[in-house]
């Protein structure tokens, strides 16, 4: 269908918004600090056939009655693809340090693993971009959407994916070099490994314990693999991973309840970070689901657990949690909490409590970039503007229990709203927004929410001082 062409973005009417609220003298505040927004390929980019790019995982997924809400899916998202010279130019406008973006892998190589050039530009012009306009580039290699042709040989079930998954970041690392501030092999291996593997509410909809298990191996695996491809190829930039972290506390502090918490930062939390970084699955993790240890050759775990440059860490939420009586863990939902459109708990002190807990348990902990924390609102345009007080409070109490975490000595140098713009959020389509810019899909006009402009103040009074 035709592409309106809209101007870049439009602002609110109202201008009178006050900069985000932190304590004084805060390192947050500080210019080593970075600010950033983040974005991820299927979630905005589109043109999901053109100019040589393959179906991946989620195009097929999308595609099947009743895995996605409203049937959406990302052929068109945010447009990203052909939009990327005005985006960049609102990321500017909001005065951030940096950007966070992910590649599609089957828009950079074909079946056979070769480049496929204008996929390639599209990122190469991307990036000089950026650059030019003095923004740190974080570059995600892996944001979950592998090329079908892979998943067809059994995607991440099979050890083969591990190693072309090292063949796409050699040749990303030196197509791209000299242009990207900072590598993450992965984002977000737990959501890879058990929403597409174990519960099925990801692409690509397996439910097997067995699977998530053995999906997590090679996924680690192969970010340890692309790890010694990106260092042959570039020594300027960081190499690192991001992973997803949840706060659980038990309903009560019976000695069940306490235990189904414990059970529950192992499985959400341990089971990525205890290999990266101790060279180990937490035993714990098979108490829950018994007799699904991966199979792991030997020297596999040595390469998992390579030192790297900096942890992305995503945060959003916590989960209260009861013993279920069979040896698990169920959630307890109280009532009387604030929660957002996703129905997820506001729980900044979850993530300082994490970060100081991370620091204790890992002598090796590299340093920290929050790399996702944001909320979804029902967000509406009303006289050219977006009111999303709730998100300015969430994003100001983060900022702060950041703070706090690190003076309690946690080094964390960095920290990104997530997301840029309104966009496909998975398995619930388009209907959750999570924007700091309203999206409209129909016109494509971007808007800034008055969370935006909060940040956006809040940078240029840091900057002035």
């Amino acid at each position: 269908m035709p592409r309106p062409t809209p101007s870049p973005y439009t602002a609110p009417a109202i201008r009178a918004i006050s900069a985000l609220q932190v304590p004084a003298g805060a390192a947050i505040a500080g210019r080593d600090f970075l600010y950033g927004v983040a974005t991820a390929s299927y979630q905005i980019e589109g043109a999901t056939t053109e100019h040589g790019r393959l179906p991946c995982i989620w195009d097929t997924f999308s595609a099947l009655p009743g895995t996605v809400l409203n049937g959406d899916t990302g052929a068109v998202a945010c447009d990203h693809y052909h939009r990327w010279e005005s985006d960049v130019d609102l990321i500017a406008s909001l005065g951030v340090d940096g950007y966070r973006l992910s590649i599609a892998w089957p828009r950079v190589m074909d079946e056979k693993g070769r480049r496929n050039s204008k996929g390639l530009d599209f990122y190469k012009r991307l990036l000089e971009r950026l650059k030019r306009k003095g923004l740190k580039t974080f570059v995600t290699l892996y944001h979950w959407d592998l090329p079908q042709h892979l998943q067809d040989r059994g995607g991440w079930l099979n050890r083969d994916t591990s190693y072309r998954f090292a063949d796409y970041a050699d040749l990303m690392s030196r197509e791209l070099a000299g242009h990207v501030d900072a590598w993450a092999t992965l984002n977000e291996p737990w959501c890879s490994a058990f929403l597409g593997h174990g519960n099925g509410h990801h692409a690509p909809g397996d439910s097997n314990p067995r699977y998530a298990t053995q999906a997590m191996h090679h996924l680690l695996l192969g970010h340890g693999l692309a790890l010694r491809a990106l260092r042959a190829n570039e020594s300027s930039s960081m190499k690192g991973i991001v992973a997803n972290v949840g706060a659980f506390t038990p309903a009560t502090d019976s000695a069940a309840d306490v235990d189904a918490a414990y059970l529950g930062h192992t499985f959400h939390n341990q089971w990525v970070l205890d290999p990266l970084l101790k060279g180990h699955y937490p035993s714990d993790l098979f108490r829950l689901w018994p007799g699904t240890e991966p199979l792991s050759l030997d020297g596999d775990l040595q390469t998992i657990a390579q030192a790297v440059d900096f942890l992305g860490i995503n945060y959003y939420f916590r989960t209260v949690v009861r013993a279920d009586g069979k040896g698990g863990f169920v959630e307890a939902a109280p009532s009387g909490v604030e929660r957002t459109a996703m129905g997820w708990e506001v729980y900044p002190q979850g993530l300082r409590d994490l970060l100081i807990d991370f620091k204790g348990r890992y002598a090796n902990l590299p340093p920290i970039y929050i790399t996702e924390n944001g909320m979804a609102s029902d967000d509406t345009v009303i006289d050219g503007a977006v009111a999303d007080p709730q998100r300015i409070r969430f994003i100001e109490r983060h900022l702060q229990a950041v703070n706090e975490a690190i003076g309690a000595g946690v080094d964390v140098r960095g920290y990104f709203v997530w997301s840029l713009m309104d966009n496909y959020e998975w398995a619930f389509g388009y209907e959750r927004r999570f924007g700091i810019t309203h999206v409209d899909y129909d016109t494509q006009v971007r808007t800034l929410k008055n969370s935006a402009l909060a940040l956006r103040a809040f940078l240029q009074a840091r900057h002035a001082r």
